[in-house]
């Protein structure tokens, strides 16, 4: 494949771009109060995780999708599709009228709590701003993330960082290090309007958001303390996750058990995200949950890594 850099410095478009774009870990999340306009404010802290998405995006006359790898059968190719989405609203937003074929290949578990989608519309908004020439700066294209989904704008920037308002926010984190994960896998996943609906059954209606991230967690990552961070990982939603999903309370024990610093369900769950000492102890944790029997499979992966980016 050509790549991007020779096509520009001879003033021409390229026929094709590639992007990698990452999914996401809670290492944190505060959620307060359904407001009026149907949305929970939040307080959370992501990690961009060595697990991606591929998008490949090809000049075309007209919008087409195509999915592969794992899980690729049960996500949508219609207009509800994310990556669909972002890809017409930049045009709406640049102007441009031609299309473009979306080729994803799938790394980040479906439907698992860990944004593979939003990772799609991050790394479709990337490859189109190459492949039609736009010149959109990364602040324009943030722009156009958040009004796609909550988590589009921290796939487009990765890294660390905190996240406020819908989670749309960004606040870059300062991190030490690198982090290394398991990650236990749940065929069935969980709807998140559904988690939502049930925090807001059984929680306190008076209960109150905290000023900013967590104290404790945002010095552990200063301080590249996977021990002291273990024992920071937060989610308001998990409560309501394992009401949904009891069987999730076993992979967790299983998860402390293998001597996890720190287990946490990913967001609105399924997915159950356990920190290890090191890049052999995340593996020692995952051969525990696959020998237990307790998810459906599990992936390793190490963060922060960067947003979603040209990689051919």
């Amino acid at each position: 494949m050509t790549t991007l850099k020779h096509l520009s410095s001879v003033g021409v478009s390229p026929r094709s771009v590639l992007v990698r774009a990452p999914g996401k870990v809670n290492l944190s999340l505060h959620v307060g109060p359904v407001g009026e306009d149907g949305y929970h404010p939040l307080v959370t802290v992501f990690q961009a995780v060595s697990l991606y998405e591929e998008v490949v995006a090809t000049v075309s006359d007209t919008f087409t999708l195509e999915v592969l790898g794992p899980g690729a059968e049960l996500v949508p190719t219609d207009d509800t599709n994310l990556a669909l989405r972002a890809a017409r609203a930049l045009a709406e937003h640049t102007g441009v009228r031609q299309g473009a074929h979306l080729e994803i290949i799938k790394g980040v578990p479906v439907a698992g709590g860990m944004a593979g989608g939003s990772a799609d519309a991050a790394a479709t908004l990337v490859a189109l701003d190459a492949l039609w020439g736009t010149g959109l700066g990364r602040e324009e294209l943030s722009s156009v993330a958040a009004r796609l989904g909550a988590d589009v704008p921290f796939a487009l920037a990765g890294h660390t960082a905190v996240g406020t308002g819908r989670g749309d926010t960004l606040t870059p984190a300062m991190v030490h290090g690198q982090f290394h994960w398991a990650f236990a896998l749940r065929s069935a996943g969980l709807s998140t309007p559904a988690v939502f609906q049930h925090f807001d059954s059984v929680a306190d209606p008076g209960h109150d958001m905290p000023d900013g991230a967590d104290t404790e967690l945002m010095a552990a990552l200063r301080a590249g303390d996977a021990e002291r961070l273990g024992r920071a990982l937060s989610n308001d939603l998990e409560g309501s996750a394992l009401d949904l999903a009891p069987d999730l309370a076993e992979t967790m024990a299983v998860a402390r058990s293998a001597g996890a610093l720190g287990v946490v369900v990913s967001g609105s769950g399924p997915t159950v995200a356990a920190l290890g000492r090191s890049r052999q102890h995340a593996l020692a944790i995952a051969a525990a949950l696959t020998i237990a029997g307790v998810c459906e499979s599990v992936v390793c992966a190490s963060g922060p890594v960067p947003g979603a980016r040209v990689v051919g």
